[in-house]
C-alpha cells in the first residue's frame, strides 16, 4: 500500500543521515530528498519485484523489516544474492537500467520503505559523486547481472563455478555418447576404441548389454603398461566391476562428493537405472574452476606426513571459495568432512605401511562434530579405536602395543596436519578410548544404565560415533548393540534432556542478547555452546527416542521427522535455525582467518545486521520453545 503524506522531516533527516549513502548529503541536499519521500508498506511475503518484471520505479531505503534478495534460473534452486534490513536500499540496478528486474525482492517481515523517485535519484547520481560511488561499489559489486548469465551460460569467464556446482544437474553436463563394447573383448582392442574416440573410458557391458564395469586411461598405464601385463588378456580381468553412479537428476555436487569419497575420476550417469551419459572430473573441475577433487588426488598421491601437511592446509582455502559463492552451510561442511575423511584415511594408511599389519581387526570412529559430519575451520581430533575381542592374552597383549605405537603415530600425523589434540583426551592415543569390541560395549550400557551427569556427557560425544576406517563391521555392531536398548531408556533420556534445558539461549526477558561482561569475549556470545549445540542435543535426543542411525544433525532431523510427532512439526524451523546459525558461524571463522586470527565461536551481536539479529533472536525463541517442549514431555524425570 502506496501513501504520501507530510513526514516528519527532523526523523526522517535523522534517519537518512544515519544511512550511507545519504550521509553524504548536506543538510539542504537532505531537506530536498525528504520532501520528495513517499513511504510503503509490504506484509510479510510480498513480492517487491520480480525478476524479470518491470524495472522499479523508485529507490526503496528500508525503514524497518528486511527483504530477501535471489534469482530464479530456469532450473534448479533459488539462488540467494543478498539479504537487507533496517538502513539498507534496493532496486537502483533496475531503476537506472530501466528495462526489467534483475532479481526478485520479497519482504521478509512486514517491511516499510521509504521511496524517492528515479527523477530525484538522477539528479543525486549526477550531483553527488559520493552518492554515485558508494552505489557502485554495494550493489554492483553483488555481480546480480553475472550470477545471472553464469546460470544460463555456465561461463567461467565471470567465476562463480562453484555455485553452479549446487546448481547444475549432473545430466547437464554429462558426455551423452558414451564409448561402450562387450566384456568379452582384450585389453588390445579397449584401447583402440578409446584411441579411435579419444575418450578416457570404456563402458563394458555383459551378454545382455547391462553394463558389467567399466576401463579408463588410469587402469591402462597402472593395470597393463606399469605391470608388463599382455595386451591380449581379457579386458574383464582389469576393468573396475564397482560402478559408481548418479541420478542424471542430482546436483553437480553430489557427483563430487562421491569421487572424493570412492576416489574415482569417472561416474556413470543414469536416469531411472538407464545409463545416458557420463561424468569426469575434468568435467567438474571446468564446471568449477578450483576443485575439491583435485585437493583430494593431491592428498592421495602423497606417502608421507610431511607430504601430506602442505596439502590439508588448502582445505580452508576451498571453504573459502565455496562460501564466497554462497553455498549452504550442510554443503560445505559435508565437503569439509568428505575432504578430511580423506586425509585421516590417508595418515592410517601411512601408520599401517610404516608399522606392518595390526595383529587384530580393528576400526577407527571419530565422533563430534567429525563423526556428525559437521566440522567447520578448527576442528580438535575426536576419536577413538575399536579392535576385536582378543581370544588369548598374547593377542591381548599384542593388540595393547601395536595400537599404542599406531594411536600415537596417528595423532601426531593430524597434529602436523593442523589438528589440534582434543584438550579432553578424547583420543585413541588415550587407552581408555582404544578397546575391544566387549569392552565398547561395556561402556555404552553402563552410561545407559547408570546415568550420571559424567557418563551422560559422554554419551553425548560417542553416540555420535562414525567409522571412518579398517573393520566398518565393528561399528556396525557396536551400534546394533545400542539400538537395541536405547530405545524406552526414559531415565537415562531423562537426563540427557535435563542436561539440554539448562543450556538456556543467551536472549534477555525483553529479548536483548546477554553476552560475555568482562574477559577476552567481553560483549560477544558463544554461537556454537548457546545455539548450535543446543540444536544438535535435542535433535539427538529425538532421534535416539525413535533409534535412528544417523549422526548429522540434517540427517538424523530428515529420518526422523517421519517417526517423531514433535520434529514433524518442527523439523522445519530446526533445520533453518541450524543451516542459518552454522553458516553464521562459518562465515565469522572465515573473516577471522583472513585476518590471520585463530579462529572461535564468539560473535559480538552488535556486528550484525538487523535482519541477523533479528534471525538469530528467532532461532534463539525455537530453542527456548523447543526446550519447553522437552521439559512437558520429560516432566516427571526433570528437575
Amino acid at each position: 500500500m502506496l501513501f504520501k503524506k507530510s513526514l516528519i522531516n527532523e526523523d526522517v533527516i535523522g534517519f537518512l543521515k544515519g544511512v550511507p549513502p545519504f550521509q553524504f548529503l548536506d543538510e539542504k541536499a537532505l531537506q530536498v530528498v525528504v520532501s520528495g519521500l513517499s513511504m510503503e508498506y509490504y506484509p510479510k511475503g510480498t513480492i517487491i519485484l520480480r525478476q524479470d518484471g518491470p524495472p522499479s520505479e523508485w529507490l526503496r531505503v528500508i525503514k524497518k523489516g528486511g527483504v530477501k534478495v535471489f534469482i530464479t534460473p530456469d532450473k534448479g534452486e533459488d539462488v540467494l544474492i543478498d539479504y537487507r534490513g533496517e538502513g539498507d536500499a534496493f532496486g537502483l540496478l533496475s531503476l537506472v537500467g530501466g528495462d526489467k528486474s534483475r532479481a526478485n525482492i520479497v519482504a521478509v517481515d512486514d517491511t516499510i520503505c521509504y521511496l524517492l523517485d528515479k527523477t530525484a535519484v538522477m539528479k543525486l547520481v549526477e550531483s553527488v559523486p559520493a552518492f554515485t560511488e558508494f552505489f557502485l561499489k554495494s550493489f554492483l559489486n553483488k555481480f546480480i547481472d553475472k550470477t545471472y548469465e553464469e546460470m544460463h551460460n555456465k561461463s567461467l569467464l565471470f567465476g562463480g563455478g562453484d555455485k553452479l556446482l549446487f546448481t547444475t544437474p549432473v545430466g547437464e553436463i554429462a558426455a551423452k555418447n558414451v564409448r561402450r563394447a562387450s566384456d568379452s573383448i582384450s585389453i588390445r582392442e579397449a584401447a583402440g576404441i578409446m584411441s579411435e574416440g579419444r575418450c578416457s573410458s570404456l563402458v563394458l557391458t555383459d551378454g545382455e548389454g547391462v553394463p558389467a564395469g567399466i576401463v579408463t586411461d588410469r587402469d591402462l598405464r597402472d593395470k597393463v603398461v606399469s605391470k608388463g601385463r599382455s595386451a591380449d588378456d581379457k579386458v574383464s580381468d582389469i576393468m573396475s566391476v564397482s560402478l559408481i553412479k548418479a541420478e542424471a537428476r542430482d546436483y553437480c555436487f553430489e557427483a563430487l562428493l562421491k569421487m572424493i569419497r570412492y576416489n574415482i575420476h569417472h561416474l556413470l550417469v543414469v536416469d531411472h537405472g538407464r545409463l545416458t551419459g557420463i561424468v569426469t572430473n575434468h568435467d567438474l573441475m571446468m564446471l568449477q574452476g578450483t576443485s575439491p577433487i583435485s585437493l583430494a588426488r593431491e592428498m592421495e598421491s602423497q606417502h608421507t606426513i610431511d607430504g601430506l601437511a602442505p596439502v590439508a592446509r588448502k582445505i580452508n582455502e576451498i571453504v573459502g571459495l565455496l562460501l564466497k559463492e554462497g553455498a549452504k552451510a550442510s554443503n560445505i561442511t559435508r565437503i569439509i568432512t568428505e575432504l578430511n575423511d580423506r586425509l585421516l584415511k590417508k595418515i592410517l594408511e601411512i601408520g599401517e605401511k610404516q608399522l606392518g599389519a595390526p595383529p587384530l581387526r580393528y576400526c577407527w570412529i571419530i565422533f563430534g562434530s567429525e563423526g556428525r559430519k559437521e566440522q567447520t575451520f578448527k576442528t580438535d581430533q575426536d576419536n577413538a579405536l575399536i579392535y576385536q575381542d582378543p581370544r588369548t592374552e598374547e593377542e591381548e597383549a599384542a593388540a595393547r602395543t601395536y595400537f599404542d605405537v599406531f594411536s600415537a603415530f596417528v595423532r601426531d600425523g593430524l597434529l602436523k596436519c593442523g589438528f589440534p589434540p582434543c584438550p579432553a583426551n578424547y583420543m585413541a592415543s588415550n587407552p581408555q578410548w582404544r578397546q575391544p569390541l566387549g569392552v565398547w560395549k561395556k561402556y555404552f550400557s553402563s552410561w545407559v544404565y547408570s546415568p550420571t551427569p559424567e557418563a551422560v556427557l559422554k554419551s553425548l560425544i560417542f553416540f555420535d560415533f562414525r567409522p571412518i576406517y579398517g573393520d566398518f563391521a565393528l561399528a556396525d555392531s557396536l551400534r546394533d548393540f545400542l539400538g537395541s536398548f536405547i530405545e524406552g531408556q526414559m531415565v537415562f533420556l531423562g537426563y540427557m534432556a535435563n542436561m539440554i534445558i539448562k543450556n538456556a539461549p543467551p536472549v534477555g526477558f525483553f529479548r536483548s542478547f546477554i553476552v560475555e561482561k568482562s574477559g577476552e569475549h567481553k560483549n560477544e556470545l558463544n554461537l556454537k555452546v548457546k545455539g548450535i549445540a543446543p540444536l544438535v542435543d535435542m535433535t539427538r535426543l529425538f532421534s535416539l527416542e525413535k533409534g535412528i542411525r544417523e549422526t548429522s544433525t540434517i540427517e538424523r532431523l530428515s529420518e526422523v521427522r517421519e517417526r517423531h510427532t514433535i520434529v514433524r512439526e518442527h523439523a522445519e524451523e530446526l533445520e533453518h535455525a541450524f543451516e542459518f546459525m552454522m553458516l553464521l558461524r562459518i562465515q565469522h571463522q572465515f573473516e577471522q582467518i583472513e585476518a590471520g586470527k585463530n579462529p572461535d565461536n564468539f560473535i559480538n551481536p552488535d556486528r550484525l545486521s538487523n535482519l541477523e539479529k533479528k534471525t538469530i533472536k528467532e532461532s534463539f525463541a525455537l530453542i527456548t520453545r523447543m526446550q519447553d517442549i522437552i521439559i512437558e514431555r520429560y516432566k516427571p524425570l526433570i528437575w
